[in-house]
């Protein structure tokens, strides 16, 4: 899935209520059949979500290895912990050949591949993703949706806010249209690239 909307909209917002990290002041959140309005951070992770936020929020002055191991602070089946490890290190080669380095060293494309790598520790069954594409240069944003293809083949569920509209809506099977704080549009990606207002607002096309 993905959301998109002009800046503003409420996007990074709308994230930021889901995984509880503001304070919501009306309405309700409801995940599997659960309602998880008013569950702290922790255990929204418990639930079942990763959030990968805006500017990546690795740990830079901690090694890459550090930073993988936070992902999974909430876990004590050690054995399989090791082996998401040797599976973070397969899917991502280069956090394998860099383990020991501080996260503040990597490249632009490798944090963003850490703060993936971070949140699958989690094991989760949903990842919101705020802006993946955000610094990088087009040949890293296409491995990085590349990465997020292959999660989603593994059978995690994604949610991205990206303001290339035009890569996320590819790159999804739905998406949502955020206005003021309101999803004014929806349907599968096929219906919404085919649309004019949309492509006219965040397509670039007249």
């Amino acid at each position: 899935m993905t959301l998109i909307g002009a800046n503003g909209a409420g996007k990074t917002t709308l994230l930021h209520a889901i995984s509880s990290v503001i304070e919501k002041r009306n309405g309700n959140i409801q995940f599997e059949s659960t309602d998880i309005t008013k569950a702290t951070p922790q255990n929204i992770v418990k639930q079942g979500l990763a959030h990968v936020p805006e500017g990546r929020g690795i740990f830079r002055d901690l090694t890459v290895h550090e930073n993988l191991s936070l992902g999974c602070f909430l876990r004590h089946d050690h054995v399989e912990i090791r082996s998401d490890f040797e599976k973070a290190y397969a899917m991502f080669p280069r956090l394998s050949e860099r383990k020991k380095q501080n996260a503040g060293t990597l490249s632009g494309g490798e944090q963003q591949m850490l703060a993936l790598a971070r949140s699958l520790m989690a094991r989760p069954k949903l990842l919101l993703l705020d802006e993946p594409s955000l610094g990088l240069a087009p040949l890293l944003v296409l491995q990085i949706f590349e990465m997020i293809d292959e999660i989603h083949k593994q059978g995690c569920s994604i949610l991205i806010v990206e303001q290339n509209a035009h890569l996320a809506l590819k790159h999804a099977h739905r998406a949502y249209v955020l206005e003021t704080g309101n999803i004014v549009l929806h349907g599968p990606t096929s219906d919404l690239l085919n649309n004019v207002d949309v492509q006219k607002a965040y397509l670039g096309l007249d």
